[in-house]
């Protein structure tokens, strides 16, 4: 059995590549997936369910930023508890502007799927970096 770690690797790996089906296939069918922010600013934010949403989330993403750095500073792990702390720099393809921020990942692996994802980050300077003006 692959550990919760290695998948979690390989999501980093592939989030850095931006290897759509690659990192979508790390996630189970049906995925607890959380994002906290206004949803009604940021279209990336909120809740998602399915393998199929996530997709659409990267997509939506991917099209809208272009990551500058991002630097992992902590992996820590408990069985299939996975929890990264890190910060990133992201350019806004909308406005041109940089956000900066720290983050937090919650990564839950069962049977070698992601099943549980919850990004903390700062998501008030998110949405003001969307801010055209």
């Amino acid at each position: 059995m692959i550990d919760a770690k290695k998948i979690v690797e390989a999501f980093l790996e592939y989030l850095q590549q931006r290897d759509l089906n690659r990192i979508v296939n790390l996630f189970a069918e049906n995925v607890k997936w959380q994002i906290p922010g206004n949803e009604n600013r940021i279209a990336w934010l909120g809740k998602r369910n399915s393998r199929a949403e996530v997709e659409a989330f990267f997509k939506l993403l991917w099209s809208a930023t272009v990551p500058l750095s991002a630097s992992i500073h902590k992996i820590l792990m408990t069985g299939s508890d996975v929890i990264i702390k890190g910060d990133f720099a992201t350019k806004m393809l909308k406005t041109g502007k940089i956000v900066t921020s720290i983050f937090f990942i919650h990564f839950v692996v069962k049977e070698e799927k992601i099943v549980e994802y919850t990004l903390l980050e700062d998501s008030f300077a998110v949405a003001q970096a969307m801010e055209v003006g």
